[in-house]
């Protein structure tokens, strides 16, 4: 079904049961997950979030909130390195491309390059968020989906995908299956924060919220099969 898809991770998803930081057996099976569909003629680009090295909206005490920010996008570059380690383990050709120059030790963000390395089957991660304080890895997800061109930008969650609430809180939450846009905002559903998610409306970029603990469904959401919450024009 896409040909070109993007994925946004959390880093919270990288630490599993940890307080802050990575597990490693999370990590393994997130790359895991990604390597089945980059094997498939699916294209892969990734934006990963850093919340689990520092989170820029719960800034410390004494650390304004631009520094704060700072950290938690060079918190996405610690975790842009570990995951590209373990897909180059896993025999998958990947680049970290980052928003803020750092030449030593990753590339920086050129749309072109990032496009023709995506043509020739590299994984291609986005890192460093969109290189300014302020904004989430919500928006640097939404902005690189529409930049590089792709199907769909799919947001991995560890809920099954768009609630009428907060399933853990009320049993009888209501997950939705298609929703579109309009119906999202007039439901108040938080899906992304709202300029990423606006910047997809307008682009009538899909989003797809799905499970990423799921063995095997992001595989299925790449070839097309239904898996968690559609929300489209």
């Amino acid at each position: 079904m896409y040909q070109r898809i993007l994925l946004k991770i959390s880093g919270e998803a990288l630490q599993g049961t940890k307080t802050a930081g990575i597990d490693p057996a999370v990590l393994l099976r997130v790359a895991e997950e990604i390597r089945d569909v980059a094997q498939s003629p699916v294209e892969v680009g990734i934006v990963i979030g850093g919340g689990n090295i520092s989170r820029g909206r719960e800034a410390l005490d004494g650390v304004e909130q631009i520094t704060a920010d700072h950290m938690g996008i060079l918190g996405t570059i610690i975790n842009a390195l570990a995951l590209r380690t373990v897909l180059e383990s896993l025999g998958v050709p990947s680049r970290v491309m980052s928003a803020i120059p750092l030449p030593s030790m990753v590339e920086t963000f050129n749309r072109d390059k990032a496009i023709r390395s995506l043509t020739k089957g590299r994984v291609v991660i986005f890192a460093g968020g969109t290189g300014n304080p302020l904004f989430t890895t919500d928006s640097a997800a939404s902005l690189r989906a529409i930049e590089i061109g792709a199907d769909v930008l799919l947001k991995g969650t560890n809920v099954d995908g768009v609630y009428s609430a907060d399933p853990a809180r009320d049993k009888t939450a209501k997950l939705y299956t298609q929703l579109t846009y309009d119906e999202a905002l007039k439901r108040e559903l938080r899906i992304m924060d709202i300029s990423a998610f606006s910047q997809c409306k307008d682009a009538k970029l899909p989003i797809r919220v799905f499970n990423l603990n799921k063995h095997g469904a992001l595989l299925r959401i790449a070839r097309g099969e239904e898996e968690g919450t559609l929300v489209c024009q």
